[in-house]
């Protein structure tokens, strides 16, 4: 069988990912990526639209039966060429993927021209897969971060493989909710995801691989405020203790920021309004 390699960061294996890696069948498909974004390294950031092991499992879903994830910090002093070099010494390409704007090498210095240089003197098909536009921008991961930390997450999670989410273990919380009739499930928010903007979300969690509607707080709980970023989510008609268990929540809809209130009945009243509209929203959504 032939084979192909993807290159590039895929972080969110968004639409215009997903154009990169289509390919023919009678191809077996490698894709070489990063664990994190480059220009994290150099910025301090990390703000990934989707964990390393979510980003992972999609590659495979679709289609990949290898993916390579390469360490930045051992080869960002590669030169460009002899980073193709290594390309084609280890994986034996007879077709290369990548985005119109993929760069590589040491000081992004390789580009589309110089890989298409280099594959006609090998021997390699080059497809470069030209950029896929939203709302005339083209779509990348970065516009669909901005989406995200903007509240948009109902058009990110249009482009987004899978929609935007995480899975985390559920934490005992201080179970304030439960003495106002609102149990929560608590769950820290993974530091190396993109923050959305703080405030109550319709959403979907998914426990034991059943799917249950939602509502939930992300952000620093101004009314009882807390340091780092959580997420409290109410699981409409749920009541299962699941403490310790594993559960993948994704954000859908954006209702309202966050807010401090005067004390649990107020906290109350507003929750009572959250779960309404996010009725309403569900029940669109079917």
């Amino acid at each position: 069988m032939k084979r192909a390699v993807a290159l590039g960061t895929f972080d969110g294996v968004h639409s215009g990912h997903r154009a990169v890696l289509k390919h023919s069948p009678e191809y077996s498909l490698t894709v070489i990526t990063f664990g994190r974004p480059p220009k994290s390294f150099f910025s301090g950031k990390t703000e990934l639209l989707m964990t390393l092991s979510d980003r992972k499992k999609a590659l495979y879903e679709l289609g990949a039966e290898k993916v390579v994830v390469l360490d930045f910090e051992k080869v960002k002093d590669t030169d460009a060429t002899s980073f193709l070099e290594s390309i084609k010494t280890e994986h034996a390409p007879d077709l290369i993927l990548c985005g119109f704007n993929y760069k590589f090498g040491k000081n992004a210095a390789g580009n589309t021209e110089l890989m298409r240089s280099f594959c006609e003197k090998n021997g390699i098909t080059l497809s470069v897969s030209p950029a896929i536009k939203s709302g005339g921008v083209s779509l990348s991961s970065t516009l669909l971060r901005n989406l995200i930390t903007a509240g948009d997450i109902k058009t990110a999670n249009k482009y987004i493989y899978g929609g935007f989410g995480f899975s985390s273990t559920v934490l005992y919380g201080d179970a304030r909710g439960r003495t106002i009739g609102f149990p929560t499930v608590n769950q820290a928010f993974p530091e190396e995801l993109v923050k959305p903007k703080a405030g109550v979300y319709a959403a979907r969690i998914t426990v034991d691989g059943n799917s249950y509607n939602c509502i939930t707080n992300i952000g620093i709980r101004p009314t009882f405020k807390t340091e780092k970023i959580t997420c409290e989510s109410f699981i409409l008609d749920f009541s299962d203790k699941i403490y310790g268990k594993t559960v993948t929540l994704k954000p859908l809809e954006f209702l309202r920021e966050e807010k401090r209130f005067d004390g649990l009945q107020s906290l109350k009243k507003a929750i009572s309004n959250d779960l309404e509209i996010a009725r309403q929203y569900f029940c669109k959504e079917r």
